[in-house]
């Protein structure tokens, strides 16, 4: 046996160890067997018979879940397994909650633990009351904006315009049964939406040769369903070109990434990120874009499954909603494949899709496909030798006279590949040799 995701063993019980159940219980279940060493050998448990009868009712007081515990024997060695049922609700111990992440247990806090206690109740964070809100805090024009939208893009009937503030709300199932305001409502059409969340901004840098070279930037803040248009416009106005062609005597402006991709990919953020953490990012450099949008990926979902067709999950299922109504996006889950289908219409290469410090990162490239593609090309090619010249100086320092051949072998390349990195040590000054070919060694300059 190995211990894993599900699978855990302890020499013997100690009442901490309800730590590991309560860990167990929020994840998907496990065992936990007493008697058991890390290497997975049977080596026996003292009074199991006693902790068979008192383990079900310490779980009970201290967890309020139901386990069931097993008596084994193995070559004449007694141990037990504890069977712990995944929970469909959030488990404490101690006013603590504990969740496994591969073989290991981990406390939750702060945002992780937020997030945790809205899934296992089936809540989205935009579904949540604000307490403090009310409607002079909605921005009715932009409510009604929403509706024009909306009735334009025939997924709400045109008599919907002729209705009050709250009735719309309350249809748009922007509102709790008790009457008060949900986060979505304030964060799509709320006058000041920062008065209530610190993160409801969207920040664009321009930068030059580095990241350390940020020449201007702008925050957009605001309601966040008015928000795309502002970052399009600020980015129209400051950050990109928009080189001039003509079609017979049209002439037309096209900005110099393709404008509904970057649109989607905009949009995306918007409707994705995590309302609990920071704001949205947006580099602007010479030959690309980086758009980071704070918030993980869904448990069903990785990367690899992003690119290829999957469900949608939206992190916040209202404001999805009000973005499809106004005819903003045209279904759920598609948002990724309209970007890849942009940037090849327009004869780029395609966006790059990375997890990056609990958010996502998309890097949309400027250049000609063929351009990009000879810039990556020439940039990995420089990075590889230079990392293997520094690997060849570690391995003549640890053996003045290793040949050409042995260092080949070791780096896995050609000895007509070390034969040119060391003529380019030489030439740096780095390394010289030391007598003949045969009998000689190598020297390294500090």
């Amino acid at each position: 046996m190995k211990e894993s995701q599900k699978t855990e063993f302890k020499v013997s019980w100690r009442d901490e160890y309800l730590k590991h159940l309560c860990a167990f219980a929020n994840t998907q279940g496990g065992s936990l067997f007493i008697g058991v060493g890390d290497d997975g050998k049977v080596v026996g448990a003292k009074e199991c018979k006693k902790l068979l009868e008192d383990l079900p009712n310490k779980v009970i007081n201290y967890l309020g879940i139901i386990v069931d515990v097993h008596l084994i024997e193995e070559a004449e060695k007694e141990y037990l397994e504890i069977i712990v049922p995944q929970s469909i609700v959030p488990i404490a111990f101690k006013g603590i909650y504990y969740v496994k992440s591969g073989s290991i247990k981990q406390e939750l806090k702060g945002a992780e633990l937020q997030h945790f206690i809205l899934k296992k109740m089936g809540r989205t964070f935009d579904e949540l009351p604000v307490e403090s809100a009310g409607f002079s805090d909605i921005d009715e024009k932009v409510v009604r904006k929403f509706l024009r939208r909306a009735i334009k893009a025939n997924r709400l009937l045109p008599e919907t315009e002729t209705d009050d503030l709250q009735n719309i709300i309350s249809k748009l199932k922007l509102i709790t049964e008790s009457g008060k305001l949900k986060n979505a409502a304030i964060l799509l059409f709320g006058h000041d939406p920062l008065r209530f969340f610190s993160s409801v901004t969207f920040k664009i840098g321009r930068f030059g040769d580095s990241d350390h070279d940020l020449r201007f930037q702008d925050v957009i803040e605001g309601n966040i369903f008015e928000m795309p248009e502002k970052v399009i416009e600020t980015l129209r106005a400051k950050y990109l070109i928009s080189p001039i062609r003509y079609e017979g005597l049209q002439r037309i402006e096209e900005l110099e990434y393709p404008e509904e991709a970057l649109r989607e990919a905009i949009l995306n953020a918007i409707i994705h990120k995590d309302y609990i953490g920071v704001h949205i990012q947006l580099s602007v450099y010479d030959d690309k874009l980086m758009l980071w949008n704070p918030g993980k990926l869904p448990d069903e979902i990785t990367i690899e499954k992003l690119l290829q067709k999957h469900p949608s999950i939206p992190r916040n299922r209202l404001i999805a909603e009000i973005f499809f109504k106004a005819g903003y996006i045209e279904a759920w889950g598609r948002g990724v494949e309209k970007i890849k289908d942009g940037f090849q219409k327009a004869g780029k290469p395609e966006p790059l899709f990375e997890e990056l410090g609990r958010g996502v990162m998309i890097t949309l490239f400027k250049g000609s496909h063929e351009n990009v593609t000879e810039n990556v090309t020439e940039n990995v090619t420089e990075s590889v030798t230079e990392n293997r010249e520094d690997s060849i100086l570690r391995l003549i320092k640890n053996n003045k006279t290793i040949t050409t051949s042995k260092l080949a072998q070791q780096l896995n390349v050609t000895r007509r590949s070390i034969a040119r990195d060391i003529e380019n040590l030489k030439n740096a000054g780095k390394l010289k040799r030391m007598g003949s070919d045969k009998g000689g060694f190598w020297e390294i300059v500090q």
